[in-house]
């Protein structure tokens, strides 16, 4: 069973053309004109163990916030798409990352109910020309669309570089555990019998 998808999406601000496989080995090929953004997605890739395709442009001379969170949106709708019915997948999924002096933890439900937690407290600044409030606005497209929640935890740190890049790392590790098959369990994780 191949657990892919493929998917693009144009908008008057943004195209990007995005290419999933949940069951990769953590290869990535990724240009979004974001050069921060590209490196986080790159490690989430890595550290999840997914292989993934990103190529994306927007409307960039105004600023990174439509092509980050249309990135998002794309994610999430192609973990939808690649899950399918859900059948035998964990669906709960957690990692506690630490980055040098950061320690930040990630509990994922793939449940079909979005909503996110995203308890990571940064200084209004930017690294390059990415602002760093942008993560969030990525994490809560991707939970929208994928149909999940997801908890985000910053128990400590001062470097945002290292703070942002432990939350993308945590949310990779928890999507890889949440998303592995489990040979016990038959239908969906659920006793409702959906997910």
């Amino acid at each position: 069973m191949s657990r892919t998808a493929t998917i693009e999406r144009i908008t008057s601000e943004t195209k990007i053309q995005l290419s999933l496989n949940i069951d990769g080995s953590g290869q990535a090929a990724i240009c979004t004109s974001a050069p921060f953004l590209d490196h986080m997605l790159n490690l989430f890739a890595r550290h999840g163990l997914f292989d993934l395709k990103v190529e994306a442009c927007g409307d960039i001379d105004i600023d990174f916030h439509h092509t980050v969170e249309d990135i998002g949106i794309v994610l999430g709708d192609a973990f939808k798409q690649a899950l399918g019915d859900k059948k035998g997948i964990r669906r709960y999924g957690q990692a506690l990352i630490p980055m040098d002096e950061t320690l930040a933890s990630a509990v994922a439900d793939i449940s079909g109910r979005p909503y996110l937690v995203y308890q990571v407290t940064l200084p209004k600044v930017k690294i390059g020309d990415f602002d760093v409030e942008l993560a969030r606005e990525f994490f809560q497209a991707f939970v929208n669309h994928c149909g999940m929640n997801l908890h985000i935890n910053l128990m400590y740190g001062d470097n945002v570089h290292h703070i942002i890049e432990g939350c993308f790392k945590a949310v990779a590790r928890a999507m890889d555990m949440a998303t592995q098959f489990d040979s016990r369990v038959e239908g969906v994780m659920s006793t409702k019998g959906v997910l």
